[in-house]
């Protein structure tokens, strides 16, 4: 394939296929990226896959994989980028959640690189374990801005007239424009919903259907993590709750001050959030 020598099918899904595949100019091993519909694949596909390279290859991070190159090749569009040899967290979680301490790490460090990202006026808007690699040094390395928008609003990149995304963590403004507009508190939502899934190896809403998890997404609260899991200690869950509130105002409002939150419980300091109550929800609702 061109200046690429495939190796092996890596990962498929959604509207692109990955494989293993060696740079022969520069003898790398690195992700090769490829429309899965080929040079078959409709006007608004090839915009989302364009998209996503335009998004991600602003972004120059350790805790992003990096965009090596571009191009198209007998109408086959492609790119390549980091290859990271290691599982995403939704396999590494499986149906054992992590330690508290080692899913309040990862969230932090996949924070700070969104609120990097964010910077840069770039959403990600599909944060989910499955996005997110770890590396051979334990490092988390956020992959997929197929459903990156710019914050400035001047080009969303998404397929119109469509809801996008992963209804398991998906905030409630991007499944309902009732609930307001999507923005940088919508990311933090998702790495809520992270952190949710690390702590009790499930998402926050699931069901045998996509519309029934959407109707829990809008209408009920998730299941207390300490419900599911006694080991998750009080503050944790906090942060974790007031990132996944269905109101935006009530999530921290910047991936940054949800990095600095879990900081000061990785380093057993008191956090800002204060638990909301059984009155309180029951209030709001």
């Amino acid at each position: 394939f061109g200046d690429y020598e495939l190796l092996e099918e890596i990962a498929r899904g959604g509207m692109g296929v990955v494989y293993r595949a060696r740079q022969t100019s520069l003898e790398r091993i690195v992700a090769l990226k490829m429309i899965l519909a080929g040079q078959f694949a409709s006007k608004e596909i090839i915009q989302r896959f364009r998209g996503e390279v335009t998004a991600a290859a602003l972004l120059q991070h350790p805790n992003i994989v990096a965009i090596h190159d571009v191009g198209v090749l007998d109408g086959q569009h492609y790119f390549s980028m980091d290859y990271v040899e290691g599982q995403n967290l939704a396999q590494l979680v499986g149906t054992r959640p992590l330690p508290p301490a080692k899913a309040a790490r990862y969230v932090k460090l996949i924070a700070e690189a969104i609120h990097y990202a964010h910077q840069q006026g770039i959403l990600h808007r599909d944060l989910k374990p499955s996005n997110v690699l770890v590396d051979a040094s334990d490092q988390p390395r956020i992959t997929d801005f197929g459903l990156a928008k710019r914050l400035d609003g001047d080009v969303s990149i998404t397929l119109t007239g469509q809801m996008l995304g992963s209804p398991n963590f998906m905030p409630p403004e991007q499944a309902s424009s009732q609930r307001g507009k999507v923005g940088r508190h919508s990311d933090v939502y998702g790495l809520g919903a992270i952190l949710y899934h690390l702590l009790t190896a499930r998402p926050p809403f699931q069901a045998e259907s996509f519309e029934s998890v959407i109707h829990q997404l809008l209408n009920t609260e998730p299941v207390s993590p300490r419900l599911l899991n006694s080991s998750v200690p009080p503050d944790l869950e906090t942060i974790c709750v007031k990132c996944l509130q269905k109101e935006p105002s009530r999530r921290y409002q910047s991936a940054q001050e949800l990095a600095d939150e879990l900081g000061r419980f990785l380093r057993h300091e008191p956090i800002r959030a204060r638990p909301i109550t059984r009155a309180e929800r029951v209030w709001r609702w």
